[in-house]
């Protein structure tokens, strides 16, 4: 499933360069929290650490995770719901819509039997002992941070298989589900640092488990699968606390104004209230591809959101941007 439209696509239909695009349809950070000249001196030509020592240590500084909990790193988040769906190969696998299509996609291929729960209406509907479960939380594409305590212990008593994907929880000041990971060993957290970072083009996303689940999950996985300049990005991205903190409270401040843009041009039937770095709305008097149309002059492209499972083309997520390009959009809202 696409993450945001295609800027090139649209710049080329538009007849200009992808850098004047206002891009409201990727939930990326966008600020960056590496200065790209310390990374002048990276060291390019021997083969990078395959086991990724130094990245781990950073991770688990960073987020503080238990010693029972083992990390593995790969080339995105993408590639890590890829190689643990193969690993599990679950035979009923249970996808909390709407999520990533990336889920349904690998689910597919490996021939799992696939069900449907829609968050929105029907978050307590009943499915088979031992099956799969996925959860995003931050929720995507509406942003709903969970409280998950009772559906973990309903989850468990079904010995169900669990993954929380936790990519966009750093932009909420929200505790991990890891912390439940060595008391029941059937817990997976997959997390993706591009969205935080800023950084779409640095490919690095890490599974946390048991001690004893990593060695088999990274079996799918190639060696090398991360460049050093990837590792050394993330590394000093990591330590960056001040940029964790900024960024949250940055988030916090340009969602609200996002939402009061969106608001005050009364186009919107409904505005979901999320805590990550997008906004969920549904359009009430024209639809998504209309409203993309109205905004060609801007140039601003948006995601319509009618490929998530049951959503529809009058569903468009806004990713917050900065302050300026949030009233630049104000103004082609009428």
């Amino acid at each position: 499933m696409k993450h945001g439209g295609n800027i090139y696509q649209f710049a080329k239909k538009l007849n200009c360069k992808p850098e004047e695009i206002i891009d409201f349809s990727a939930n990326i950070n966008p600020r960056q929290a590496v200065d790209l000249k310390s990374l002048l001196n990276v060291p390019l030509a021997p083969y990078a650490d395959p086991e990724y020592s130094s990245l781990k240590k950073a991770l688990k500084q960073r987020y503080q995770y238990s010693d029972d909990v083992e990390c593995e790193v790969f080339n995105g988040a993408s590639a890590a719901i890829f190689s643990l769906l193969r690993w599990l190969k679950p035979k009923h696998l249970v996808l909390y819509n709407p999520l990533y299509g990336e889920y349904e996609q690998i689910a597919k291929k490996i021939g799992s039997n696939i069900q449907h729960i829609n968050r929105f209406t029907d978050l307590n509907t009943d499915f088979p002992d031992n099956s799969t479960v996925v959860f995003v939380n931050p929720s995507t594409p509406d942003g709903k941070l969970y409280n998950l305590d009772e559906l973990l212990v309903e989850w468990q008593q079904k010995s169900c298989t669990i993954l929380i994907d936790e990519s966009f929880l750093d932009f909420c000041d929200a505790e991990s589900t890891s912390r439940h990971i060595p008391q029941y060993d059937k817990l997976f957290i997959i997390k993706s640092l591009s969205k935080f970072y800023g950084c779409a083009g640095i490919r690095v996303g890490f599974i946390l488990a048991t001690k004893e689940k990593i060695p088999a999950i990274k079996e799918f996985e190639p060696a090398w699968k991360i460049s050093s300049f990837d590792m050394e990005y993330i590394q000093k991205a990591l330590t960056n606390q001040a940029f964790t903190k900024q960024t949250i409270e940055k988030t916090n401040n340009n969602r609200k104004l996002l939402f009061q843009v969106l608001q005050n041009s009364g186009s919107f039937k409904t505005i979901y209230q999320g805590q990550a770095n997008f906004l969920l709305t549904q359009l009430k008097n024209i639809n998504g591809y209309q409203l993309q149309a109205q905004l060609e002059s801007a140039p601003i492209l948006i995601r319509i959101c009618d490929n998530f499972a049951d959503l529809d083309k009058w569903h468009v997520r806004f990713a917050v941007k900065d302050e300026k390009s949030i009233n630049h959009l104000a103004k082609y809202l009428v």
